[in-house]
Parts: structure tokens; sequence; C-alpha cells
């Protein structure tokens, strides 16, 4: 029985250490998520704290999972374990029913599963879980009390502080599409696969051929075997970027932006309304070096036009600004505004607003090396 203890402890350990990390080090990415809940169960008053939920819960799950993992003071914080376990089935049964929101994104960013499989991924884990509880006095740390306290105590503070960090300026790890030293103008596309499955009329046998290599022009074959379905494996389904660059009138220079061979920087500010102010006005001495010298230097944002006009006259922004869907600018750079450079559809570096270079230091970095 100890050996089963032992396997369902660090099982369980491992998933929310890795489900608390890949959260915690892009709080931005769950801050999002936590919206769009927030404003499907119509209750928009708590938006405003959603990055102060996000950290919590993130530090929390890593914290569990480190208690799991390393045996630390598992009598008590099962307590806490357990009901939010039970919070989490419950909301994503619903999701897995209703479909809520599209992605609950219980591994951030790191990880895509689908409502269905994140729900049948929380019973298994209430199967591992329940067990625990029930022993939880089984459990012994090889550590006194006070060491298992400050372990804990060394976890929490630990991962908040990298998780406001990645939050102040970027993720520790990007795992978007838009992450540096992708391309995001790519293409060529990859081969579907057909698969077509027939069924012997006499013995009900049934094989699986990938098309178009199956004897479909035999009729000797054909008057033994009957079509029955079709599949379709599509490897480029969800794949490549998603973004599309229009002006105020409607018209698409989503190529020349994503195509341009030389280097350009991108500005992203999914909504000016909340873009920080001192961002923009940092940027300014760069994009007057970089236009100065021919280099591209636009800003995308999801704001009306009406709201681009007056922003751009608030604050002396003279660069051209182009709409995008907000999703898409919000998976691009976690910052408002954050600054992208790219060439030739390469992503060659980003930056939060927090962190924006000078010109000089771009030029020597990436232009002239």
């Amino acid at each position: 029985m100890k050996i089963i203890r032992t396997i369902f402890r660090i099982l369980v350990g491992l998933v929310f250490v890795f489900s608390g990390f890949v959260k915690g080090i892009d709080p931005l990415g769950t801050v999002y998520r936590m919206e769009d809940y927030f404003i499907a169960f119509n209750i928009p008053i708590f938006i405003q704290f959603s990055l102060y939920l996000t950290i919590f819960l993130c530090v929390l799950e890593f914290t569990l999972g480190i208690s799991l993992l390393f045996n630390l003071w598992i009598r008590k914080t099962v307590w806490l374990l357990v009901p939010m376990m039970i919070f989490f089935t419950i909301l994503t049964f619903f999701d897995a029913v209703y479909n809520i929101v599209p992605d609950c994104g219980c591994f951030g960013d790191a990880l895509k599963i689908t409502n269905v499989q994140t729900f049948l991924k929380n019973i298994v884990l209430m199967a591992l879980i329940l067990p625990i509880f029930a022993w939880r006095n089984k459990f012994r740390s090889l550590l006194p009390a006070w060491g298992d306290y400050s372990m804990l105590l060394i976890t929490v503070i630990a991962f908040s502080m990298l998780s406001i960090h990645s939050y102040r300026h970027l993720p520790l790890r990007d795992f978007m599409a838009w992450k540096v030293g992708n391309h995001v103008n790519k293409t060529e596309s990859l081969p579907v696969t057909f698969y077509v499955t027939y069924k012997n009329k006499k013995t009900g046998e049934e094989k699986e051929y990938v098309s178009p290599n199956y004897p479909w022009n035999d009729s000797v074959w054909l008057a033994d075997w009957i079509f029955t379905s079709q599949r379709v494996v599509d490897p480029n389904k969800n794949q490549g970027v998603t973004l599309r660059v229009e002006d105020q009138h409607g018209i698409d220079y989503t190529s020349s932006v994503l195509n341009n061979t030389d280097y350009q920087f991108i500005l992203v500010a999914y909504d000016l309304g909340k873009a920080d102010r001192d961002g923009f006005r940092r940027i300014l001495p760069l994009f007057k070096k970089a236009t100065l010298e021919g280099y591209s230097f636009i800003c995308l944002t999801n704001s009306l036009p009406a709201e681009i006009k007056k922003f751009r006259m608030d604050n002396g922004t003279a660069f051209d600004y182009y709409n995008s869907d907000d999703v898409v600018l919000k998976t691009m750079v976690r910052s408002n505004p954050g600054l992208i450079l790219m060439k030739d559809g390469v992503v060659l570096a980003k930056w939060g607003f927090r962190d924006f270079p000078t010109y000089e230091e771009v030029k020597v970095k990436f232009i002239n090396k």
C-alpha cells in the first residue's frame, strides 16, 4: 500500500506542479481566460480582481503540487486540495456539457485539450486525490514540522515573485505562435491524409485504407466490400497565424506586414483605453529614429477609429494604426503595449512596455550584427 500511496502522491503532484507552473509564468494568459468566465457567468464586477485571483490560484496549485511531490505537510494541505478539485471538477463538467468557455486553459497555452478532455482529466485526478485524502494520516515527511512549513513558505514566496515578474515583463516561457524565432508567414501546407473504411459483406470485417491506396478500381474486390466511413487527418488544422491587419476602411494589409522582407517594428496594443501611456511615450524616440532610417513602424489595435484618433492627438503618436482582432493581439505579446521586431516573417524579439529598448540597442543587437 505504501508504494501505491507514493505513486498516487507523485502523479497528482506532478500534474499540479506542471499546471500551476505553466499558468503562473504566463499570468496574463490566465487572466484573459478568467475574464472570459466572469463574462460568461455575468459577473463582470470580478474582472477587476482577475490578476490577483490568477496569481493566488496559480501559486496555490503549484504549492499543493510541491507539497504532494515532496511529501510536505500533506495531512494539512489535502484539506485545500479536495475542495479545490471538487470546485473545478464541477466547473469543467458544465464547460464540457455547455461549452461555457471554449478554452478553459487548465494547462495554459503549453498544452491544449478540449473541455471534455479537461473534465475527464479532473475525474481521473479525483480518483487519485480521494484515496490520498483518506490516507492523509499515513503520510510522514522526512523533515520536522518547521521544515515542512519553511519549504512551503519558500515555495509560496518564490513562485509568487516569479509570477509577478512574468506579469510585469513577459512570460518566462512563450508557448504562443508569435514566440521569438517563429515564422509567422508560413504559407506551405502539410499534406492532408484521407482514410476510408470498408466492410466485408460476408464476414463483417472492417479495414481502413489510406486513400487512394486501396483497390477501388477492382470490381471483384468491390463486390465483397462496401464503403462505411471516411476520416480526414489535417496537420494544418488550428495551425499558423490568424492575424488580419486592416486599415480604418477595411482594406487588408496582412500580406504586406507578414511578408515584409526588411526589419519592421510592430507595436501591439489590443486596447488603447487600457494601454500604458508612458509606454507609448517611451517608444517615440525609437519610432522616430527607425522611420528616419527607412524601417516600418506600425501599431496594431482593436480600438475603434474614433478612439484611435483621440489617442493619437492626446499622446502625439504619429505612427500608423491598423486594426486586428483583440484575441489575436493578446497572443502576439503579453503586454499592452508590447513591441515586436520582425524580418521576413520571422519574430526576432519582443519587449513589454516596461522593457522597451532604445533604437541604438536594437540596431547593435539585431540590425548591425
